[in-house]
């Protein structure tokens, strides 16, 4: 199991200050955070474009080595041991980046092979089969400078599994690929965990890949962890704050606009209407459950079509957890 306690990772940076003066700043990264990965599990860890979470992936990679706080793998310590938990860690992180363009996908995957001392015999099979998986048998000895982007993303997830790791660091694995090619990572994806036990730390921008694949979610917002459960527990809280609504009816007219409009004030709740094919569609979002309230004030006026309260995302729960922690912090 990997046990992270208390990660910090500060970073610092020179600001120019006029042309012959400049200033030391301190950049907070990550503030502190803690998580667990256990065996056979995939942990999605979520946030903003500068939340930290490459940043902690690194970290736990060993690429990194934290300012503060601690952290296991099968009980060796993520300083003292790093040499010995390289060989059971790998990382994928998304884009071009992480393997050398003037070798072929085959010496790419000899040459990590070989880093972790897999015997020749062993590494050859690895390689085939790796090739194989994220198709590129056909292209497997031209040079990596001639492949496409999403080629070398594929590329690149086959060196993250040459090492046959115990945990797997995600990040942003299925950027820039196709369709189908990111449907299959994230079918071995699951394989990886379910049936060879491995533990995975994911993120992603793709909301729907974090709520097939994860069993327990991590939310992190400025290098702070505010919030953690399953993807399903994550939504309902928020929920519980947020609600929306999605009506369709066949009229709107002025009076019912301004009856409309006059309750959703007097609730705080926000709305967005268009044309819709035969008649109108609505969308209401409120901090309070006015399911009851809207349906008897529509149908006194107009014919419902069909309402739907809808069930919360992940990704709104995301959004709306790091607008909390925005309008505290200006508060404050």
């Amino acid at each position: 199991m990997l046990i992270a306690k208390g990660l910090k990772k500060n970073y610092i940076s020179k600001e120019k200050n006029g042309f012959f003066r400049s200033s030391v700043k301190t950049i907070e990264a990550v503030k502190g955070i803690d998580l667990t990965i256990e065996p056979g599990k995939i942990v999605g860890l979520l946030g903003l474009n500068g939340a930290g979470k490459t940043t902690t992936i690194k970290m736990l990679s060993t690429l990194l080595e934290p300012d503060e706080g601690s952290c296991s793998v099968d009980g060796l310590d993520l300083v003292k041991d790093a040499f010995k938990i390289k060989h059971i860690v790998n990382m994928i992180a998304g884009g071009e980046r992480m393997v050398y363009w003037r070798l072929t996908a085959t010496e790419n995957l000899e040459y990590f092979g070989k880093l972790y001392n897999i015997p020749k015999n062993e590494l050859k099979n690895r390689i085939d089969g790796l090739i194989e998986f994220v198709g590129l048998k056909e292209r497997a000895n031209e040079p990596v400078e001639k492949y496409s982007k999403g080629m070398k993303q594929r590329l690149q997830i086959a060196r993250g599994l040459i090492n046959d790791p115990k945990y797997l660091f995600m990040d942003e694995p299925t950027l820039g690929l196709d369709a189908p090619i990111a449907r299959d990572l994230r079918k071995f994806t699951k394989s990886l965990a379910r049936e060879k036990g491995k533990g995975i730390l994911l993120t992603s921008h793709y909301i729907n890949e974090i709520e097939e694949l994860c069993d327990y979610v991590y939310i992190i917002d400025q290098g702070l962890k505010i919030m953690e459960g399953t993807p399903k527990e994550i939504a309902s809280i928020v929920a519980n704050c947020t609600n929306q609504y999605k009506i369709k009816m066949l009229d709107f007219s002025e009076k019912l606009k301004s009856q409309f409009e006059t309750f959703l004030r007097t609730v705080q709740s926000d709305y967005f209407i268009e044309a819709a094919d035969g008649g109108y569609e609505i969308d209401v979002t409120s901090h309070m459950d006015i399911q009851g309230e809207l349906i008897a004030l529509l149908s006194q006026h107009t014919k419902i079509i069909s309402f739907a309260a809808m069930e919360p995302k992940l990704e709104d729960a995301i959004i709306t957890l790091s607008e909390v922690k925005a309008y505290e912090q200006i508060h404050a």
